[in-house]
């Protein structure tokens, strides 16, 4: 999660009583990958039909100071650590991906002992793919991978380097040079571009990132770079993450195994428009670039582009989708190849898995909840119906208090002013009919529903009654537990 700039400190305030919560002429000459890219960039609502029809379609080097690679100094001891998440998941067991080196390090963002740097190396050949926040803010490292994306057109990735702890973001032309030094360095070690290096950073807003920290660490770095490594990364990356996160599976390409594997970090600051985190992912296949942009840009839609924590979209989101060809399985050129149909089914599981650990994570979450809207006029406008209920702190609140506020939920779905029937809108709380036919259900049972609402895992279901557009958006409750938190971030 990335997060302001430090401040400084100030009197104690008396704790909170309450929680509230693209010419035409140009389009001939795009690349598959470079359209997918600025679909990617459209919000939610406006390409809600573009991939809805694309998804019936696929049925070098600066001058380094000498290294210091004195170990940091001793830290201080860590401030308290937050409780994890009731709704945290066990991290899986993931093998090695072939064409994949993973190391971590301490590089010193944070006073206290913890590892806060991860680097990986790819195989010579990978294609890389990427999605990236739409935030007005964007920063340094994502507009580093955008435009060396582009440069490369995704060709012969190399290297992957994360920080947590400073976001290195809204901090102008030092941010820049920053990650620039921080990629010649690793280019120049890993025998690469700088372009073929990509960089990610999450922590503090505003503030510039200290590269010598990163760049002092990397012989030791190269020296413990691991084929088995994905839950130490998982854990480098985290923030305000109470659990690290990371998602396997297996597919098949025209009869050949191959293996997807991911990670991502994310607590707060967490909603659609992409990418809502860090995450990034790696298979054994051999997908060309092109190919691999289409598929990353298609399934976040339906996966990160499909939970929300808070409604706050972060500075520095990026997914990064990295294929190292690898494997025994042949190379695939186009998205909607038939070979790749149960490939594309896994790595959107894989996806979404890794979208509802942040869900899991949400900063004081004590609630797991799935909206699902039906009857809409279009899938666009069921998004936004859903994202609307998900994203309101009454509602987010009542879920909270354990309260089956049917009426919330009707008052959010008037604010999305999207088309509705109102005497045809039907509430649900899991199989319990709350509200239906403009009125309040014959049979509703406050003594049921205060019942439903004590699981840690809910289902709210609502048909607008005027189509069938559908889609579902996961969600969780707000706690005080978020208030202290994000009072305390920077604290």
């Amino acid at each position: 999660m990335t997060r302001p700039p430090a401040k400084t400190p100030k009197a104690a305030k008396p704790a909170a009583k309450k929680a509230p919560v693209r010419a035409p002429a140009q389009a001939a000459a795009k690349t598959p990958a470079a359209i997918a890219l600025e679909v990617a960039s459209k919000p939610v609502e406006v390409v809600g039909q573009t991939i809805e029809r694309a998804r019936a379609a696929l049925k070098r080097a600066d001058k380094q100071p000498q290294a210091d690679v004195s170990t940091p100094a001793t830290p201080a001891p860590a401030k308290g650590a937050l409780p994890v998440s009731p709704l945290a998941v066990p991290f899986p067991k993931i093998p090695p991906i072939a064409g994949v080196q993973i190391a971590t390090a301490r590089a010193g963002y944070y006073k206290h002992e913890r590892e806060d740097l991860m680097v990986m190396r790819f195989a010579r050949g990978t294609s890389a793919a990427g999605v990236f926040t739409r935030h007005g803010i964007g920063s340094a490292p994502v507009d580093w991978c955008k435009k060396h994306l582009e440069m490369s057109k995704g060709a012969d990735a190399r290297a992957l380097v994360v920080n947590a702890g400073c976001a290195n973001s809204f901090t102008g032309k030092p941010g820049a040079d920053a990650v620039r030094r921080v990629a010649s360095a690793v280019a120049k070690r890993f025998d690469c571009r700088q372009r073929d290096v990509m960089v990610a950073s999450t922590g503090v807003i505003g503030v510039l990132l200290d590269d010598a920290k990163i760049t002092q660490r990397l012989p030791d770095i190269e020296t413990r770079l691991t084929d088995d490594g994905w839950a130490g990364a998982a854990r480098a990356i985290m923030t305000t993450d109470t659990f690290p996160k990371g998602a396997y599976a297996e597919a098949m390409i025209d009869g050949e195994k191959v293996k997807i594997a991911g990670i991502c970090k994310g607590s707060g600051m967490i909603a659609p428009d992409m990418a809502t985190m860090l995450a990034f992912v790696a298979t054994d296949a051999a997908i060309s670039p092109a190919a691999l942009q289409t598929l990353a840009s298609l399934y976040t839609r339906t996966t990160f582009n499909c939970v929300t924590v808070d409604g706050d979209r972060s500075t520095n989101d990026t997914l990064l989708l990295f294929a190292t060809g690898q494997s025994s399985a042949p190379l695939i050129s186009r998205a909607g190849d038939k070979r790749l149909a149960d490939f594309r089914e896994k790595l959107e599981a894989v996806l979404l898995d890794l979208a509802l650990q942040l869900v899991r994570d949400g900063e004081g979450a004590s609630k797991f909840v799935k909206i699902n809207v039906t009857g809409a006029e279009s899938p666009a406008s069921a998004r936004k119906i859903a994202r609307t209920i998900a994203e309101s702190p009454l509602v987010k609140t009542a879920f909270a208090g354990e309260d089956a506020n049917w009426g919330r939920i009707v008052m959010a779905v008037g604010r999305a002013d999207e088309p509705i029937d109102r005497d045809r809108v039907k509430v649900q709380f899991g199989p319990l009919i709350a509200a239906q036919d403009g009125l309040i259900s014959p049979t509703y049972d406050e003594a049921k529903m205060s019942a439903y609402m004590k699981n840690p895992e809910l289902e709210v279901s609502v048909d607008v009654g005027v189509g069938k557009g559908v889609a579902s958006v996961w969600t969780c409750d707000l706690t005080k537990q978020y208030v202290a938190i994000n009072g305390d971030y920077r604290s």
